[in-house]
């Protein structure tokens, strides 16, 4: 599946039907007077956040989205019926944008989220509704409301309780690969990650999402490179993890490089906690990672841990650390709490009755 995370849509909800003119014609009843059914309502058009999409790709060969209109009013003082809402399923961490992206309309930060975004046109009145006793036979209607309508942006920021960053070549890949069932690509060239990947740590009875994003290089903020614009999928995280190849660039380069980007990104990135990881131990000697973590402390640095993707060394200190950045419960855990309460209650349980 391709990852798209972000489409421009266009919404309109659904005009109401128009009202009907109509008069009882019955033999035996004189002057039966009018009874024109009023219209129905147009569709709504409805956002909902649903579990198990991770990409807007769908979006990508269906951009327009109307709602019916309501159906119109009948004689015998039959309402129309209203139509029904259109809801269109976005995943979770999704925001709609105005035109210009300028505002936020809406953001979806859990399953089963819904927003009335467009409201459907209300059905015009029908004759029988402007009787009176000076205008017994009334002739008047109305025509349905027209429905909402306007374009949108829909960008998809994915929900990770961790970030995962650093410049190309810093072991990202192999990392996610060491801690989850990622199966991310691993090669030996720079940008081998191409879309942010995500993938569930367990450590220590504990469950955390963690997200992998392209690497960043100098003037990534100005486009080169892939640019910044994956440095959304790590706004919401609560912690981020900077790896550093220790037989790549000067680490304390690599680590100013890195902030840089994210200072110049804004929205609070480089205000986050960070984890900085000097990666790669197993090409290098013990004394030499001391040296550089020394360097990174010198630069700015709270605490600097030693690891090595590929053999596992040190990685279970730094999930360690991890765990005093989450809260009680992730949302993965959250989830994991539900299914095991349901089997005990007895409710999970296969019955034929």
């Amino acid at each position: 599946m391709h990852f798209l995370d972000q489409a421009k849509i266009y919404l309109k909800s659904g005009a109401g039907g128009p009202g009907a003119v109509s008069f009882r014609r019955e033999k035996y009843i004189e002057y039966g007077g009018p009874d024109g059914g009023n219209g129905g309502k147009g569709g709504d058009i409805i956002f909902r956040a649903v579990q198990g999409l991770n990409t807007l790709i769908d979006f990508r060969y269906a951009q327009h989205f109307k709602a019916k209109r309501g159906n119109h009013g009948q004689g015998k003082d039959k309402t129309g019926a209203g139509a029904p809402d259109l809801i269109i399923d976005v995943p979770v961490g999704t925001q709609v944008l105005s035109e210009d992206k300028e505002e936020v309309l809406a953001d979806f930060t859990e399953v089963g989220q819904e927003v009335v975004f467009l409201e459907g046109g209300m059905g015009g009145r029908g004759n029988a509704s402007y009787k009176s006793s000076t205008n017994r036979a009334p002739r008047q209607h109305q025509p349905g409301m027209p429905g909402e309508e306007m374009w949108v942006w829909l960008r998809l920021k994915l929900l990770a309780d961790v970030g995962l960053l650093g410049l190309p070549n810093a072991g990202k890949s192999t990392f996610i690969n060491q801690v989850t069932n990622a199966n991310a690509k691993v090669g030996h060239y720079a940008f081998t990650t191409l879309v942010p990947k995500l993938g569930v740590v367990r450590h220590k009875a504990r469950e955390f999402v963690i997200a992998d994003i392209p690497g960043l290089i100098a003037g990534a903020a100005e486009g080169a490179g892939i640019g910044d614009r994956f440095l959304g999928h790590i706004e919401r995280c609560r912690v981020l993890i900077h790896l550093i190849d220790i037989a790549g660039q000067d680490p304390a380069d690599a680590y100013r490089t890195v902030n840089g980007e994210l200072e110049a990104y804004g929205e609070g990135l480089s205000d986050k906690p960070q984890l900085v990881a000097l990666n790669k131990l197993d090409l290098a000697d013990e004394e030499l990672g001391e040296a550089f973590a020394k360097e990174l402390l010198e630069a700015g640095a709270d605490k600097v841990f030693s690891i090595s993707g590929a053999t596992g060394e040190g990685i279970e200190e730094l999930l360690d650390a991890v765990l005093g950045y989450l809260p009680d419960r992730t949302s993965t855990e959250t989830k994991a709490a539900e299914v095991e309460s349901t089997e005990e209650d007895g409710t999970g349980e296969w019955s034929p009755i």
